[in-house]
C-alpha cells in the first residue's frame, strides 16, 4: 500500500475527486493549506495599493491505495490537476505499513 499526498490548487479538488472515483478509488482527506514554491507568491492590488501574497492557498489531498492502483492514481491526479502553469502542485508517494479500520479492527488492504 502507498499513500499519495497531492498539494494542488483548491480549484482542482473536485476534478481530482471525480477522476479517482472513476478508478474506483474512494476515501480521501482534503486539508486547506497555504504555501509557496517556485512562484514565490504573487503581487496583488487592492484599492490602488500593491502588496505581495507570499503564501498562496493550496489543498492537500491524502489517499491510500493498493500497490496495483498507484500508477493509475498518479496519472489521474496529474491529469486532473494540470493547468500547465507554475503552481500546479506536487505529488508525494510514501509506503504505508498497515491500515486498521477502527470500527471493526480489520487490517490490511481490505480496509481500503
Amino acid at each position: 500500500m502507498k499513500m499519495i499526498t497531492a498539494m494542488v490548487r483548491p480549484s482542482k479538488v473536485d476534478a481530482i475527486k471525480t477522476a479517482l472515483i472513476k478508478l474506483d478509488i474512494v476515501g480521501m482527506t482534503v486539508t486547506d493549506s497555504r504555501g509557496f514554491g517556485r512562484q514565490k507568491g504573487q503581487v496583488e492590488r487592492y484599492r490602488g495599493t500593491e502588496f505581495t501574497v507570499e503564501f498562496l492557498p493550496k489543498s492537500k489531498i491524502e489517499i491510500v491505495v493498493s500497490a496495483e492502483k498507484v500508477d493509475a492514481a498518479i496519472a489521474a491526479i496529474t491529469e486532473a490537476a494540470r493547468t500547465g502553469e507554475i503552481g500546479d502542485g506536487k505529488l508525494f508517494v510514501t509506503p504505508v505499513e498497515t491500515v486498521i479500520r477502527i470500527r471493526t479492527g480489520e487490517t490490511g488492504e481490505v480496509t481500503l
